[in-house]
């Protein structure tokens, strides 16, 4: 596994090197989002390269947040992922925040970190064609509770970040994601009476952005019931909420080593972003 100090290698000392993909319309960049003492965490990007002649327009952003329980976890989970939506026409962002086992964090400064990236995705948008208006937040497990929580909760902002920017975004994609933090959900060891603040699901409050949630039957971490409760208050609070359920699956059941499910996920995912208005067309990946 690579440790945060491997991947700033990769950064230059001007912020950000560009590189393209071997692979035909995307670019690549590697880029600062922010440092904090003597760490620097960065995002890795893939933009669509528009056709030639074409005028360099404005993408929606989906924003990927990897899982580990805010413990481990590096940015390569969700890259199938990214490569993928990048194709489809959005720009796809992997966001390295702080974990405990590197960086000896807190829950709630990785919470700070994530916000702290879209701020600057936001910030910056006009510099990296995105529509600051189309921005989805997806992450899995712990990675998902951080995507919800950008979208959900007031508290845990990095003190030198513009505040008057938003860090919530218009959308979320959820895999397996940790929404109840409160006594009896995941996390609550290390949260403690915090989750009034920090847990999604004692956030939820009208405005809510349009959320799709994935869920195993079989996850050991989160019961069927809590996802099935955060669906019926986000309809109460007027807000969608998508969800699918997978018969006998467990925690992780989504990512790429698991083609057939990573397949069926992505292609609901897809789905969803065409029923919102951020993405057009029909999804380029079969279902099996």
């Amino acid at each position: 596994m690579s440790t945060l100090k491997d991947n700033c290698r990769l950064v230059t000392a001007v912020m950000i090197c560009a590189v393209f993909c071997s692979q035909s319309g995307i670019s690549q960049e590697k880029i600062v989002y922010k440092t904090i003492d003597s760490v620097s965490l960065s995002m890795e990007m893939y933009t669509p390269k528009p056709g030639q002649g074409d005028q360099p327009e404005k993408y929606p952003a989906i924003v990927f947040f990897f899982g580990g329980g805010w413990n481990i976890g590096d940015i390569s989970q969700f890259r199938p992922h990214a490569k993928y939506f990048t194709e489809r026409g959005m720009v796809s962002v992997l966001v390295e925040y702080r974990v405990s086992s590197r960086n000896k964090s807190t829950p709630f400064e990785s919470l700070e970190d994530a916000k702290s990236a879209i701020r600057f995705l936001r910030a910056n948008a006009e510099r990296f064609h995105i529509d600051p208006h189309q921005i989805v937040a997806s992450g899995g497990s712990a990675g998902g509770q951080l995507a919800a929580a950008a979208a959900t909760t007031k508290k845990y902002n990095d003190k030198n970040d513009n505040l008057s920017i938003s860090a919530r975004p218009n959308a979320l994609v959820l895999f397996n994601p940790v929404i109840d933090n409160g006594p009896g959900g995941y996390g609550y060891d290390r949260i403690g009476e915090e989750y009034l603040n920090f847990s999604p699901l004692h956030n939820l409050r009208w405005g809510a952005p349009p959320t799709i949630l994935f869920l195993g039957t079989k996850d050991e971490a989160i019961p069927v019931e809590t996802v099935q409760y955060y669906k019926k208050v986000m309809e109460k609070i007027g807000s969608r909420c998508d969800l699918h359920l997978y018969e006998g699956q467990t925690h992780g059941f989504f990512n790429f080593k698991h083609p057939g499910y990573y397949k069926k996920t992505l292609l609901k995912a897809d789905e969803f972003l065409v029923s919102i208005g951020f993405l057009k067309g029909s999804p380029t990946i079969p279902a099996q």
